[in-house]
């Protein structure tokens, strides 16, 4: 088995030497003498400046042994500006950061994240062409840092058995490095990596002089057990809402094996599908369409992008209560594959006792086969199936991404759902998209065009809408002025039309922005939207305008702020009332303050209102009315003790205020308390216990048969749990 690609003609070649002695971080600390090794300092700008030389000093030593590869930073940093703070694995974007790219295939499409901290705190990720980085990639490999004086050292030891790359006796590999400095704005890697062209792992320098290295055998074994104790309301218990407690104990084995060294076997026997860490708050009030909340649990979020197409067929949420699960993932030769078998118990167990299929559990596989043609391209198909009793879906999709220049790229993707309910209605329906995008340094540009016919059906997806011939627009032009506090400023402008499929318009959307980029890694962008939307045969004409800040220009302190106002419809009305337009407020403040190096306070306001207006009041009521106010307020602490103890308390506030002469929502307030101890050694061994506590305005009075009435204030508790969870990675 070969590797993917060869290297571009034109890419840098670095040569490594495999060492006796594994180097120490002592050894490159006080400008001491250097153990042999190679070695690279010509870090060049992506950002802010497009090659410019790093500004501080970087020096990366590479070697290896038969076990690991290690890289070494030397970083010099000016006094009193470095950023470093000692907090939860993963949680390092603000920080001083350097790190270590590998396309271990050659195939200039996927690349390993090695990135550490100047405290030794660890984040990995895959970045692939086309996605976003995953950062959800947890795997096992070593990291240490040393503050200097006249900066930090760091050392990344990746183990080759966290890899996976060709079976062969010579390795050759792509690589970068990157060092990042939140301060300037500043990204900058070796080799010299620039935004001229569009794709970030295609840049990478060719790596040689790996030889006789194999992940191994490569066997994991996750076992764990969890223990929950919780008290309830129960809503449909017999002879009305009760109180009830209960009790669960489970165990479970995750297990994954490396085949050929390139696949990857992942088999759980009643699997931990448990999430940890609760949903950041989102408004889902008078949202006329479905709100996406991302995955969390680890199972899904692992190796997810082997899934991902252009459309999101397959919405790991969907699958809600899976007692089994299997998924292979990996590539072959210039081949990508994943494939995925599980059940969901949660479908059968929603159906009435008296339904046939009550306690039925729904099959599904997913499966989905890339191949890479070409230097930059590739061609892919997805299939899917879901079963439950008598019903079933299937879907069918051919994908392309094809490359033409450094900054030109068309994407493809054709669809095909047949799909049968449980009454025995049957239906076909198909999708397309085309989109062409350049992507460069200055300009940037997406004209994308998408239909889904009436009766296209995705259970497994996550598709709001269908019935639609959307054709969008998207153009920004950022200048880039050198060596100054504005580093960017630029206008964008962005148009859609969708039609349904009897040609009649459903909306239109047009909007001009403008955004300035500061030093400091800060963003002050300004919008303005004129549009347009059908609803229920009325015709609404809506406008927005916009103003948004990020900042973490202060190094203890990050700001995201944006307050929104315009017209927008209230598509839930009171009973006798049609929808109809009113003026609406949407604000968000997130700050995060990080006043010492071990503790994070993240403190998130989100507000929503609506109000009547003059020119669609509803006939008897005046203008300047409240339709309905919401809260989320979230209050997030984190304190980190050691690398791997933290604990984490949360509280949650969730106000629904509405006229409801006005629309149809009920009153409600719910304020969340939530603890959590966490002990995590590395990926897969673990200790958590956790506390959550749910209060509502919500009283129960004694029957029979007893009654929930609503109050002023969340005083009863309606939910209340303890956990501890464990587990523990045997790693052959």
């Amino acid at each position: 088995m070969g590797q993917s690609g060869s290297p571009p003609s034109d890419a840098p070649v670095l040569e490594i030497s495999r060492v006796a002695v594994a180097p120490r971080l002592e050894d490159y600390v006080g400008g001491g003498a250097k153990p042999n090794g190679t070695f690279v300092s010509d870090f060049r700008q992506r950002e802010p400046g497009d090659g410019v030389p790093v500004s501080q000093n970087t020096t990366a030593y590479l070697s290896y042994d038969a076990e690991n590869l290690y890289v070494i930073f030397i970083c010099q940093e000016e006094p009193g500006k470095l950023r470093a703070r000692l907090s939860r694995r993963d949680d390092i974007f603000g920080d001083d950061r350097v790190g270590v790219f590998l396309d271990t295939f050659l195939d200039r499409q996927r690349a390993y994240v090695f990135v550490t901290n100047a405290m030794g705190v660890q984040l990995d990720g895959i970045a692939t062409e086309g996605q976003d980085t995953d950062y959800s990639f947890d795997t096992l490999w070593h990291s240490e840092a040393k503050i200097t004086a006249e900066g930090y050292v760091a050392l990344l030891a990746i183990p080759f058995k966290s890899l996976r790359f060709p079976n062969q006796d010579k390795q050759v590999w792509g690589i970068s490095l990157g060092r990042l400095l939140p301060r300037n704005s500043e990204a900058s890697y070796w080799p010299y990596v620039t935004r001229r062209k569009e794709g970030f792992v295609p840049q990478f320098a060719t790596l040689i002089g790996l030889e006789n290295i194999s992940p191994g055998r490569n066997l994991q074994f996750i076992p764990y057990g969890i223990f929950t104790r919780a008290r309830f309301l129960d809503l449909q218990a017999p002879g009305g809402p009760a109180f009830r407690t209960e009790n669960d104990a489970r165990v479970g084995l995750d297990a994954k094996i490396v085949l050929r060294d390139a696949l990857t076997l992942d088999v759980a026997v009643n699997p931990d599908f448990s999430q940890v860490e609760s949903d950041e708050p989102q408004v889902t009030i008078n949202q006329r369409f479905e709100v996406f909340f991302p995955e969390k649990r680890p199972f899904f979020i692992e190796n997810a992008g082997f899934f991902e197409t252009r459309q999101n067929l397959f919405f790991s949420r969907r699958i809600a209560d899976p007692q089994f699960g299997a998924r292979m993932t990996g590539k072959v030769g210039r081949w990508a594959l994943g494939v995925l078998a599980m059940d969901d118990r949660a479908t059968g167990r929603l159906l009435p006792e008296t339904d046939p299929n009550h306690g039925d559990r729904a099959a599904i596989v997913v499966a989905r086969v890339r191949r890479e043609i070409g230097r930059e391209s590739a061609v892919g198909t997805f299939f899917s199936s879901r079963d439950f009793g008598s019903s079933f879906n299937r879907i069918y999709s051919l994908d392309a991404r094809l490359k033409f220049s450094p900054t030109w790229i068309l994407t493809g993707q054709a669809t095909l759902s047949e799909d049968r309910t449980l009454a025995g209605v049957r239906r076909t329906g198909g999708a397309g998209l085309a989109e062409l995008a350049h992507l460069g340094r200055h300009l940037r540009y997406v004209t994308r065009y998408t239909d889904r016919s009436p009766d296209w059906r995705v259970p497994l997806g996550f598709v709001p809408r269908v019935d639609i011939r959307v054709l969008e627009n998207f153009v920004d032009y950022r200048w880039r002025p050198e060596g100054r506090t504005v580093q960017s400023y630029g206008p964008g402008a962005y148009m859609v039309v969708n039609w349904d499929r009897q040609g009649r318009v459903q909306d239109w959307i047009a909007r001009l922005n403008f955004e300035v980029g500061l030093t400091g890694n800060t963003f002050l962008n300004f919008e303005r939207e004129e549009a347009f939307e059908l609803f229920q045969g009325i015709e609404f004409r809506k406008h927005n305008s916009r103003l948004s800040l990020f900042s973490e220009w202060i190094s203890w302190l990050e700001v995201d702020a944006n307050l929104a106002r315009g017209r927008r419809v209230n598509f839930f009305p009171a009973a006798g009332l049609p929808p109809f337009l009113a003026d609406g407020t949407n604000a968000t403040l997130a700050l995060v303050f990080r006043p010492a190096p071990r503790l994070r306070v993240d403190q998130r306001y989100v507000f929503s209102r609506l109000v009547t207006r003059r020119g669609s009041t509803p006939a008897g009521f005046a203008e300047g009315v409240g339709i309905f106010n919401n809260h989320l307020l979230r209050t997030k602490v984190n304190y980190q003790f050691t690398r791997e103890l933290s604990v984490r308390v949360i509280l949650d506030y969730n106000a629904v205020l509405p006229n409801t002469a006005l629309v149809a929502l009920n009153r409600s307030k719910q304020v969340v308390a939530d603890v959590l101890f966490t002990y995590l050694l590395h990926p897969g061994t673990a200790i958590y216990v956790g506390y959550t506590d749910i209060y509502d305005n919500l009283t129960l009075e004694p029957g029979p048969p007893p009654v929930l009435r609503l109050t002023d204030s969340p005083t009863t508790s309606t939910g209340r749990q303890f956990f501890i969870k464990l587990s523990y990675l045997f790693r052959y």
